[in-house]
């Protein structure tokens, strides 16, 4: 048997069948098209499930369950209670799977989490059962699987590591407090604490590679450290310190076997996560353990969520 992992996203909905070892067998894709009633949305889902099984080969009835990530809080009866992205507000979309799939059995989740389950099962967790995902993007993004199943709190919004405070007053962050650890370690954070050294430093190669860029990014602070730029060097000493941080709460709450960094950030890899390491092996309070949290780059990308998605029907 077979099942589909659908990534509900803002940009595209992506849907794909998944066998047993975790290997995509075939996939289908339509851009999402916001903004869009609900019913819409959910016509090309099933579109796009449709097309990842004529490209698989395989017939709804070889398929044990469908599963789906999406942004938002999802509840344990499948109903989207909100998603600001998608302007979902109370959305039954297990209804609205079931209504267009038939009887097959349907399950939702955070894509967040969605990605941490990928990720954990098949990705760089190698099948951890103790494991934290965090994506360093446009927000900090973050999953927690423990003994193997997604933490989601009493109210299915739990594992929002990014809206923990590691500055008392600090930065406004979009959630409505300050100090958030995504308002430090997001790659937003990062274009913004550039920009910041940037104004305080004009003689800084990072206007250079800016200008050449024609952006500042997450890359211009890390361009310039390498040739040498001390305001370059600074920004990124700095933003390290912030993603370590919060990654040594993590580390003192949960002792994961695995934290996997995923985002555009991490492709940086060992410029970042090097001195990530050594920041929390510091810091950490259990530095007299034996057996320590594996800090590892992500592994999966795109797939990640699908794949998690997927996986939803089996460790229910």
């Amino acid at each position: 048997m077979y099942s589909i992992g659908i990534d509900l996203g803002g940009t595209n909905i992506v849907a794909s069948v998944v066998n047993d070892k975790y290997e995509i067998l075939g996939t289908g894709s339509t851009p999402t098209n916001l903004p869009r009633s609900a019913e819409e949305i959910f016509d090309d889902i099933a579109y796009a499930c449709r097309a990842a099984m004529e490209e698989a080969k395989v017939e709804l009835s070889d398929i044990s369950s469908v599963g789906m990530g999406t942004p938002g809080t999802v509840n344990s009866e499948g109903i989207i209670e909100f998603s600001n992205n998608l302007k979902f507000d109370h959305v039954d979309a297990r209804a609205l799977l079931k209504e267009r799939l038939g009887e097959v059995e349907i399950y939702l989740e955070n894509d967040a989490n969605c990605a941490a389950l990928g990720e954990a099962y098949a990705g760089c967790g190698c099948g951890s059962k103790n494991f934290v995902a965090v994506t360093l993007g446009t927000g900090v993004g973050s999953g927690i699987i423990l003994n193997g199943k997604i933490v989601s709190g009493v109210n299915c919004a739990g594992g929002e590591c990014g809206h923990t405070v590691i500055v008392l007053d600090g930065e406004p962050c979009n959630c409505g407090r300050n100090g958030c650890w995504e308002a430090y370690a997001s790659a937003t954070a990062l274009i913004r604490q550039t920009k910041d050294a940037m104004n305080k430093n004009p003689n800084s190669v990072m206007h250079e590679i800016a200008k050449a860029e024609g952006k500042v990014s997450g890359r211009t602070a890390f361009d310039a450290m390498r040739k040498g730029d001390k305001a370059g060097s600074e920004v990124v000493d700095n933003y390290i310190k912030y993603v370590s941080c919060g990654l040594v709460n993590l580390v003192n709450i949960f002792q994961p076997e695995v934290i996997c960094i995923g985002g555009g950030i991490c492709n940086e890899g060992e410029t970042l996560l090097k001195p990530i390491r050594d920041y929390v092996a510091k810091e950490r309070y259990s530095v007299h353990s034996k057996i320590q949290t594996k800090i590892v780059k992500a592994e999966l990308g795109n797939n990640a969520g699908i794949i998690g998605a997927a996986l939803l029907g089996s460790i229910q």
